[in-house]
């Protein structure tokens, strides 16, 4: 089965930049989509950024567009999201996700999920 690790949370100031990181063990990482998902304190958990699994196509939510950048690295079975100029409203745990799906967005369409990284945004 697919597991995932999150790294690389962690306290910041707003205007901050952070990368976080995810492994991917247990299938073949070239046959999964990836995705990163947060969920703020009190709210649901939702969907940031989605990466196909040939890495050729990426999509991202309104509120991160612009801001956050999902890549894949096939060489070492990791996804990476790049934040920039962060936010206080961007504190939230994070967590990655994997899918052999070819739908993004949901919840429901993804296999597995990580344990997630705290990422707080605070001066």
């Amino acid at each position: 089965q697919v597991q995932l690790v999150e790294s690389g949370g962690g306290r910041v100031q707003p205007g901050d930049s952070l990368r976080l990181s995810c492994a991917f063990s247990g299938r073949t990482f070239s046959d999964y989509s990836m995705a990163w998902f947060r969920q703020a304190p009190g709210n649901e958990r939702d969907w940031l950024a989605h990466i196909s699994w040939s890495g050729e196509s990426t999509y991202y939510a309104d509120s991160v567009k612009g801001r956050f950048t999902i890549s894949r690295d096939d060489s070492r079975n990791t996804v990476h999201l790049q934040m920039t100029n962060l936010k206080p409203e961007d504190t939230a745990v994070y967590y990655c996700a994997a899918t052999q799906y070819q739908r993004y967005g949901s919840e429901v369409y993804y296999d597995a999920f990580g344990l997630g990284t705290q990422v707080t945004v605070s001066s």
